[in-house]
């Protein structure tokens, strides 16, 4: 596991993750992280249309980033997103199309960009050691969510001391929907993805600032109708682009039951 140290990071710093080819969104939290330290937590391709204006725009903004499991699977020249979605399944379907299109659009200097990230960030702020990574340490797809078991969260945080010494803080991407939880003797905050609203019927996205010492979820509003028009163009019509005006994904196989659209509509 590549592991890369930042230091010691003073004043504000922005953590998003899964940009997913939505270049309004990332110009958008661009715009609200500047003058603060910027780190992604990967999947900077994906679902959207604008693959590789959006990777140029990371590239060109010196954000830190996380290789995500769409930066691993571009740079290695592999067939799908490497989710690890069960055959068959809407997640697995529905990713045929926008992974095809990621593959078509993304060039050899970005590949070789992809296949140099890391698998961790280390940073410390306002007194705290954090590890950022995109979904576990084992497996760079692992979703883990609000609600998972604590055992879960022991065995992530035991594997990252393993890597790179103790933290007091996680930060981790991937799953789509942002939330902070003390549990194991540690603090798990996901950034959630500025690409994608977080399954809650609205368009807004999310990402994390840290200042002062206390992280914040932040929402993120961005022109949500110039990035479906462009994945219409694209024919991106899979679903996703409805999602990015309804807030609601057309894929919920992969959620726990309490994160899924009628009870999140009826809660």
């Amino acid at each position: 596991m590549l592991v890369e140290d930042l230091g010691e990071l003073r004043g504000p710093v922005v953590v998003f993750g899964g940009p997913y080819s939505n270049l309004a969104a990332t110009r958008a939290v661009l715009a609200a992280g500047a003058g603060c330290a910027l780190i992604c937590t990967g999947d900077v391709v994906a679902y959207c249309a604008e693959a590789a204006e959006t990777v140029a725009l990371v590239r060109a903004s010196g954000a830190s980033v996380v290789a995500g499991n769409c930066e691993r699977q571009l740079a290695a020249g592999e067939m799908d997103c490497g989710c690890g979605f069960e055959d068959g399944s809407a997640c697995d379907l529905l990713s045929a199309g926008w992974y095809a299109h990621a593959d078509r659009a993304v060039g050899a200097s970005d590949r070789r960009w992809m296949a140099g990230l890391p698998d961790m960030v280390r940073f410390t702020h306002a007194g705290q050691r954090y590890a950022v990574i995109h979904g576990g340490t084992q497996e760079i797809a692992r979703f883990i969510w609000s609600c998972s078991p604590e055992a879960v969260f022991a065995q992530e945080g035991a594997m990252i001391t393993a890597l790179s010494g103790p933290v007091d803080v996680v930060i981790a991407g991937h799953s789509g929907i942002a939330f902070q939880r003390d549990v194991a003797g540690l603090r798990w905050i996901n950034a959630g993805v500025i690409g994608m609203p977080p399954n809650d019927g609205q368009t807004g996205t999310q990402y994390v600032r840290l200042e002062d010492g206390a992280p914040q979820i932040c929402a993120l509003s961005y022109n949500a109708e110039a990035a479906a028009a462009a994945m219409e163009k694209a024919g991106l019509v899979q679903g996703y682009h409805r999602a990015l005006r309804d807030g609601w994904w057309p894929s919920e196989d992969v959620l726990p039951d309490q994160l899924r659209r009628r009870a999140r509509a009826s809660g």
